[in-house]
């Protein structure tokens, strides 16, 4: 498993949401950093905690200029279903078929799943951040929102 290097200009992508539409990384490009949040299944113990306490911190993430985007290999019926259990707010994207995204990104585990993982891509569309965490751990959101705040401290936007 090879993460993309940081410095490096993160891989694209266009994945379907929870509704069917489709967002692309890029396109966030020039307007907000990015918060990648892959994740093993939807409906499974931890993350059940592990989304919630993205969007607990909804506020703290745009206040840093942040969008989050939840991934993983699960269906966009599930996503749907899994976002409106636990009222999330974000968009949780389907890397359902041919699972490239998660290949690209190095988290695709051989059982066919994504690894829990993060990675933070700021406005120029550069790779920040990137960490594979225990599967059986929620990644810990502070660490994530002081990274974020490093990067609006020194890229002076």
């Amino acid at each position: 498993m090879t993460l993309p290097p940081l410095g490096a200009p993160a891989p694209d992508f266009v994945l379907p949401g929870a509704d069917g539409e489709l967002i692309q990384l890029s396109g966030f490009q020039d307007r907000a950093h990015v918060v990648l949040a892959f994740y093993p299944f939807d409906f499974s113990p931890i993350c059940s905690v592990q989304l919630p306490g993205l969007q607990a911190q909804a506020r703290r993430f745009a206040e840093l200029d942040a969008v989050v985007l939840g991934i993983s290999t699960d269906s966009p019926h599930s996503h749907r279903a899994f976002a409106a259990e636990l009222g999330l707010e974000f968009p949780l994207l389907s890397d359902f078929f041919g699972k490239a995204v998660s290949e690209i990104y190095g988290v695709l585990r051989p059982e066919g799943y994504s690894e829990r993982a993060t990675f933070i891509i700021d406005k120029q569309g550069i790779l920040r951040h990137a960490q594979v965490h225990e599967l059986g751990k929620a990644p810990d959101v502070e660490a994530l929102l002081h990274a974020l705040a490093g990067l609006n401290h020194n890229t002076h936007d």
